[in-house]
């Protein structure tokens, strides 16, 4: 009887997103175990994602139905938790992202393997966004995303740029490559500074296992992609005096990140658990104070719907390599990964995350800066 209660009050919720339980639709809910709806009653995002990792639920395009839950605000529907309480203070109360704290998302994420990255990233592993305006398929959306970056920081061959958060050598390796730059990095993976110097040999291209807020020297440009998610309200002061430090004056600094609706502390639950922990992703207002006095705002670019097909890109790549991976990875982690995948690009698709590159000055551009798209 309770499960039956708890699935009625499921089917009334999913409703408003136009998701049904064992329909039709290829976004419907597929349910093979009836606990399911307590469970994510009782557990939120984090019994949501588990459920789907056991097998207790499918659905033939999981993106959308994350798209749509997400779209009609159905998780603000579900009751408070413990577990999403307790994060909630904990991110709140505690620097969630110290010096000490910021080296547990290496271990957990960018440590996994430089194999499951290579099958599910591009062939440079790039670990961010692409830019699809004019690209058709990954690496050219990619590659269009990295020169997008060089032309908007209007990199020139012989300049020198610090790239916070580098991971795999993807923007480095192309700034030297194509536009003759000299390029430098950190990061607190040390998988990934392994495959910057075996892929970058030869090349002005360094990657150093440090905290960004032990990096040195000056440079023309900054740049940082995909890192600033795990920088934290607390320490964002401390991220942006780190570039405005690096930054030589009159050069640029370019942030890519993905952003939030609203001002937060943290990030979903489950992402925390499994993906991305001690994760937060940043507001516009939350940005914002922390430039405020620092740099001035060049330019606010807004592509998140590219996101959403980068992360569909992933998915398929990963699942058509999926038979190599298979026997060290196993079915679990397997349904892991495409959860992450493929939720979060329900929430770029439902707008509910964003994507933005922010290009800022020390002083401002002589004459007023050139938007490049």
């Amino acid at each position: 009887m309770a499960n039956a209660k708890f699935r009625e009050q499921a089917e009334r919720l999913l409703a408003r997103a136009e998701v049904t339980v064992n329909g039709q639709a290829p976004w419907d809910i597929q349910a093979h175990d009836e606990r399911v709806f307590a469970r994510v009653f009782a557990e939120g995002s984090i019994g949501l994602g588990e459920s789907y990792m056991d097998g207790w639920w499918d659905a033939a395009q999981l993106d959308e139905t994350m798209a749509r839950i997400l779209g009609a605000g159905v998780q603000h529907l579900l009751p408070r938790n413990l577990g999403a309480a307790k994060l909630a203070l904990a991110a709140r109360w505690t620097n969630r992202q110290n010096k000490k704290r910021a080296w547990v998302v290496g271990d957990q994420h960018y440590n996994l393997g430089n194999d499951l990255f290579a099958a599910t990233f591009d062939s440079r592993l790039t670990g961010s966004c692409g830019y699809w305006k004019d690209a058709q398929d990954l690496d050219a959306a990619q590659d269009a995303k990295l020169d997008l970056i060089c032309r908007k920081i209007g990199l020139r061959a012989g300049q020198s740029v610090f790239d916070i958060g580098c991971g795999w050598g993807a923007f480095m390796g192309f700034a030297a490559e194509k536009y003759g730059a000299s390029c430098e990095g950190v990061t607190i993976s040390e998988e990934q500074v392994k495959h910057i110097r075996e892929r970058y040999a030869g090349l002005p291209v360094t990657g150093h296992l440090k905290d960004y807020r032990d990096a040195r020297g000056t440079f023309d440009h900054v740049v940082s992609m995909g890192m600033f998610e795990h920088v934290g309200p607390r320490n964002y002061p401390a991220y942006f005096a780190t570039a405005e430090r690096l930054l030589k004056d009159g050069g640029l600094f370019l942030l890519h990140t993905i952003g939030a609706n609203k001002s937060i502390n943290a990030i979903d639950p489950w992402m925390d658990k499994y993906i991305f922990v001690n994760g937060a992703l940043p507001s516009v207002a939350q940005i914002g104070r922390a430039v405020e006095g620092r740099f001035i705002v060049e330019d606010w670019h807004n592509f998140g719907p590219d996101y959403d097909k980068t992360l569909v890109a992933w998915r398929n790549k990963f699942e058509s390599n999926w038979p190599s991976l298979k026997e060290k990875y196993g079915e679990r982690f397997r349904r892991m990964w495409n959860f992450y995948l493929l939720s979060c690009a329900g929430g770029f698709r439902s707008r509910n995350i964003q994507l933005w590159q922010v290009v800022l000055s020390k002083r401002g551009v002589p004459g007023g800066y050139a938007a490049v798209r």
